[in-house]
């Protein structure tokens, strides 16, 4: 039995979803092909003629001091970054919002704008939810939705499918999401640090903290054998938790070349002066994609066709080498990081510190 004690912030740890969350998980199916799991955003279930059902749920995640226009972008994001890691697009959409009691009705409009704009470019349809304020209810967290898409059931791709000898992609680079975050709500610490210029570049990080195109632009290969066989986005904990994330799901080992993972100059600086290390902090924006290997340099090559940066980082070793990290010339075994850095840094901006 683990200590009766939950972390302080984020998600659970592999060790309590184990012994909490994945032993009751209601009544069973044999059309669920991808159920709850550590580390995997998505579930699919087989909806019959071929073709599969695929949902992932999440909070609702508005932040009033990025401006609502760029929150409810960012919220929308969020939200369809994790489904689309499938290789399928976000088809529907059913969202609740438990909103504050200081939402105003103009600020609710330029939310719902936003989601319903974004949703329309996306093929998204937004077919269910629920709309109302209460007491007890606050930002960020003003509500939950649930994505769904529908499409073949031989072209969908899960955490679970990498494969011995793929090649690992990594887009945009590391701490992509607690870059954009801080650019935006400490703007004017950045300035008076970087100066006017660098603050206006690392703002615009801001607007890549989504997945969508990445991810479906990357499976214009193929799948599985012709092409991508697994994908996810570098939430919590970064580029290290997601690395993680995968090969535990796949059951298989990675050997990753540290120096050949894009660091932006605004993230190694924006990093540096909040004390946080950029590998192992939030990267909304960052895909991790592992492919075939006669695919890999035809996957950078679309996403760079869309003005996406990437770099192939590494490949899929035996489950038994377990995550090897190469800094130089030396190699070592990679850890879960366990605690973002992004909250704790975020908190002491908060109070100045």
């Amino acid at each position: 039995m683990l200590e009766n004690r939950l972390p302080d912030v984020g998600k659970i740890s592999p060790e309590i979803f184990d012994e909490l969350i994945y032993p009751n998980l209601g009544a069973k199916s044999d059309r669920v092909l991808v159920g709850p799991r550590h580390g995997v955003d998505i579930g699919v279930v087989e909806i019959g003629e071929d073709k599969v059902m695929v949902t992932t749920t999440d909070p609702v995640f508005i932040v009033p001091e990025y401006g609502f226009k760029r929150a409810a972008w960012f919220a929308i994001h969020i939200l369809c970054s994790d489904a689309v890691t499938s290789g399928l697009a976000p088809t529907y959409l059913s969202i609740d919002l438990n909103l504050p009691l200081s939402m105003t009705k103009e600020q609710l409009s330029t939310v719902w704008m936003v989601i319903s704009e974004e949703c329309k470019k996306m093929g998204t349809n937004i077919i269910s939810g629920h709309t109302a304020r209460y007491h007890g209810c606050n930002y960020p967290m003003v509500g939950g939705a649930t994505v769904i898409c529908i499409g073949d059931k031989s072209k969908y791709v899960s955490p679970e499918m990498a494969q011995i000898k793929d090649k690992i992609i990594i887009t945009k680079g590391a701490a992509i999401e607690a870059t954009g975050i801080f650019a935006v709500a400490f703007k004017s610490k950045i300035e008076e640090h970087f100066g006017k210029d660098f603050s206006q570049r690392a703002e615009k990080i801001f607007w890549q903290m989504s997945v969508v195109e990445d991810a479906l632009t990357a499976v214009e290969v193929g799948t599985r054998e012709n092409g991508v066989t697994a994908m996810h986005d570098a939430t919590e904990c970064g580029i290290w938790g997601g690395l993680y994330e995968i090969a535990k799901a796949s059951k298989v080992g990675l050997r990753i070349e540290k120096d050949k993972i894009i660091v932006l100059d605004e993230v190694d600086k924006i990093c540096s002066k909040f004390s946080m290390d950029p590998y192992s902090s939030i990267s909304e924006g960052t895909l991790i994609i592992t492919c075939k290997e006669k695919k890999a340099e035809q996957v950078v090559t679309k996403l760079k066709e869309k003005n996406i940066s990437s770099s192939i980082v590494g490949e899929v070793i035996p489950e038994e080498k377990g995550i090897l990290l190469v800094e130089g010339n030396r190699e070592r075994h990679l850890e879960h990081p366990r605690v973002d850095p992004f909250w704790i840094a975020f908190e002491k901006a908060l109070r100045g510190d």
